[in-house]
């Protein structure tokens, strides 16, 4: 009789925190698409397309903690702090799904 080994669920990643920083790994950069006249995130075997929202996101990504992006962005925009927050983590954690954006915790 053997014994089988449970199959478990991989360990989640840490929530996207304040003090969590962002930033594009190797590889991934951001372009301006000429021929289309537009802004794109080329990643190996891969090109997206930006809107201008996602272009400003993406293009904080500096060094800057999330809460600090989230802070600038909001007075840039001069949108509420809690919906930016919302609408990054939301946009970067798909691109984290997709190994497209790396982050540091603390």
């Amino acid at each position: 009789m053997t014994m089988q080994t449970p199959i478990t669920a991989p360990v989640p990643d840490p929530p996207l925190g304040d003090d969590t920083v962002p930033y594009l790994p190797r590889g991934v950069r951001l372009a301006h698409d000429h021929v289309r006249d537009m802004r794109v995130l080329l990643a190996p075997e891969r090109a997206l397309q930006l809107d201008p929202i996602g272009d400003a996101i993406l293009s904080a990504l500096d060094g800057r903690t999330l809460g600090q992006i989230v802070a600038d962005l909001a007075a840039t925009y001069g949108a509420p702090p809690d919906q930016i927050a919302e609408d990054v983590r939301s946009f970067l954690q798909g691109l984290i799904d997709r190994r497209i954006v790396f982050v540091r915790h603390p």
